[in-house]
């Protein structure tokens, strides 16, 4: 018996590059990309004692954030430096630039989900945000970690 539909695995895969690309055309528009957008969230929505933190909440490896880390500094965007109380432990801070540049992205960020949510109730939106919960947690059972992006909604930045 041949399946009546496409595998939702296939759909949501699908689904997820165009919006993937869609979000990054936008940051790229902005001036950013994602995983700076994500850099400066997590630095304005939650303390960050150090770079392995920073990283988890990231969701990237430790060098795969050093390289960012890294254009970001040169770019001017932040600032690291050695904590006093513990030499192997980097701080890191945004600058003005940084925080312009968070601004600018953030804006990029909500325009795109806005253009998302047209034509949307917000019933559908509840109810599609709940399926993909459940999705997410029927791939990957007992994977309890918060998304790069907890606490945007929240954050009074």
């Amino acid at each position: 018996m041949h399946p009546t539909h496409p595998p939702i695995g296939l759909t949501l895969a699908r689904v997820a590059r165009v919006v993937s690309r869609g979000f990054d055309d936008g940051l790229a528009q902005a001036g950013g990309s994602l995983p700076v957008w994500l850099v400066l969230l997590n630095l304005k929505t939650r303390p960050v004692a150090n770079q392995r933190e920073l990283a988890a909440a990231v969701g990237i490896r430790e060098a795969t954030l050093t390289h960012h880390l890294n254009a970001m500094e040169t770019d001017v965007l932040l600032t690291r430096r050695r904590s006093d109380t513990n030499r192997r432990i980097h701080e890191v801070t945004l600058t003005d630039k940084g925080e312009e540049a968070f601004l600018r992205l953030r804006a990029a960020a909500v325009a795109y989900d806005a253009q998302l949510r047209d034509g949307l109730s917000a019933e559908e939106i509840a109810e599609l945000t709940a399926l993909l919960e459940r999705l997410a947690a029927n791939a990957s059972p007992g994977d309890d970690n918060e998304p790069a992006w907890a606490g945007l909604a929240e954050a009074d930045a």
